[in-house]
């Protein structure tokens, strides 16, 4: 995830959405190459990095292709083993995680985007947990928008790209943090999805603008030529720090020039990161004058606050995820601002949407699904493709460590209570806080507002947080994002 690789340079001459549109075939001829078979560990490497979730639609190809493919690579005598043995699904789900098990069923509760799902039960009471616990949870994640991989859109601006796969997954991640966000302001964090037409208008509007051309506000189109100064490009991966400063930008274009048919984003975005624009390591802070400002402007200086969205990329290690970190991340998802996490594996990232215990409940994008654009006035349009009812989890221990956490603010109120619950988080942290708040840039220790009604400090900073010294950041792994 996010390792600015292109994916030109894993497939040779074809294009991957030219395979995908002939035959489904989404195989990348050097994956079969001496550098890649030289050990079992490299084999599986340049295997997984390309699209194992297609194969899982596609393993009905014809036997002739394989023979072909078997007689000019070796390598594809392992892969058609295990493809004659099940689905490819499993071979992904060996990397993220499982599909669903009863681990969510006899663990702790889970809490899922700010809300918790009571599974366990106290030892002291004569209380059982009833299939209702379950059967909320299940709704509730089944109502978070999926946003997947897609085929036979229109080519993405001047390259010949009509599909997203191998390469879209960060973006669409992303997509369903920001749709989630949306959902959240327009219909309130109760919203549960029904199969009872006609349908919500706020909900289809929301699909409208995720939709897969030009025209929808928050197409992968559109992200893409916002973050063309940070380097995204249609076919190449990119990171989350990259993604979250795209967004910002596309926002920003958004509202500068706003067409008839555009609904834009109806909240402030705020992009917290660390020192020199995200260029240093440490924990970034977040300002609240910054949001402040971030609000003044977003309502042309009519209002001092408004809904807000908080993006916070972090880099929590090198290889893996450093463990001191894993208890603050788990703890984020209690918020009720909690909009979950852009993460996953390295090339590989998913919308983490809960936690339970030492596990992370996820959405995938790495399905590939038929283009489906959603007219924002269709009440009655099909929109099962935009949910999922099978339920993955990951360790939380196994994600990558780049990663970007999302939050949204109602109002003043709500962001004072997330700066107290931020704050008390970095000062439980031991030293290792994902991020830290402050009043100005310059404060050591500030109050704000009405954050705290007992007196007590809101802000826990250097005066209160031992931010790493040089060997202490070592030891923490911060990196540059």
């Amino acid at each position: 995830m996010g390792r600015g690789k292109d994916l030109n340079s894993t497939c040779s001459s074809e294009s991957v959405t030219d395979i995908v549109d002939r035959s489904q075939q989404s195989i990348c001829p050097t994956l079969g190459s001496r550098n890649h078979i030289s050990s079992k560990a490299s084999l599986w490497s340049g295997f997984f990095t390309s699209t194992f979730s297609v194969f899982e639609h596609n393993k009905e190809s014809s036997v002739s292709e394989k023979k072909a493919v078997h007689s000019r690579h070796n390598v594809w005598t392992t892969v058609r083993r295990v493809m004659t043995s099940g689905s490819m699904r499993r071979i992904q789900e060996r990397i993220l995680g499982s599909r669903r098990s009863g681990v969510y069923s006899s663990g702790g509760d889970i809490w899922l985007l700010g809300v918790c799902h009571k599974i366990s039960q106290d030892q002291a009471s004569d209380d059982v947990v009833t299939s209702d616990s379950i059967a909320g949870f299940e709704l509730d994640f089944s109502s978070r928008i999926l946003m997947t991989y897609r085929k036979g859109f229109n080519v993405i601006q001047d390259s010949k790209y009509t599909s997203d796969v191998n390469w879209g997954c960060m973006l669409r991640s992303s997509q369903m943090l920001v749709a989630q966000a949306l959902l959240f302001h327009r219909l309130g964090r109760s919203w549960r999805k029904t199969s009872q037409k006609p349908l919500d208008k706020e909900y289809v509007e929301i699909l409208h603008l995720f939709g897969d051309s030009e025209t929808s506000a928050f197409s992968i189109h559109n992200l893409l030529q916002a973050g063309r100064p940070y380097d995204l490009a249609a076919g190449s991966w990119v990171g989350p720090y990259a993604v979250c400063r795209s967004w910002e930008t596309l926002v920003r274009l958004k509202r500068e020039t706003p067409t008839p048919q555009d609904l834009q984003l109806p909240m402030a975005i705020y992009i917290v990161s660390g020192e020199e624009d995200g260029e240093r390591g440490g924990a970034p802070v977040l300002c609240i004058d910054d949001a402040s400002r971030h609000c003044f402007q977003f309502s042309n200086g009519q209002l001092d606050w408004t809904p807000i969205l908080l993006l916070v990329p972090l880099v929590l290690g090198l290889e893996k995820i450093n463990p001191r970190y894993i208890p603050s991340l788990r703890a984020t998802f209690t918020f009720p601002q909690s909009l979950g996490i852009l993460g996953g594996k390295a090339g590989a990232s998913t919308y983490i949407v809960g936690v339970q215990d030492e596990n992370a409940f996820y959405l995938d994008p790495h399905e590939v699904q038929q283009v489906v654009n959603t007219d924002k006035d269709d009440l009655e349009a099909d929109t099962s493709s935009y949910h999922c009812n099978v339920i993955r989890h990951i360790p939380l221990e196994s994600i990558d460590p780049s990663l970007a956490i999302g939050f949204y603010c109602r109002d003043k109120d709500d962001f004072d209570d997330f700066c107290y619950r931020a704050s008390k988080l970095a000062g439980d942290s031991y030293g290792a806080p994902l991020f830290t708040v402050a009043e100005t840039h310059s404060s050591n220790s500030v109050r704000h507002g009405n954050a705290l009604n007992d007196g007590s400090r809101l802000v826990v900073d250097n005066a209160d947080v031992h931010v790493p010294d040089d060997e202490g950041a070592q030891e923490d792994d911060w990196q540059l994002l």
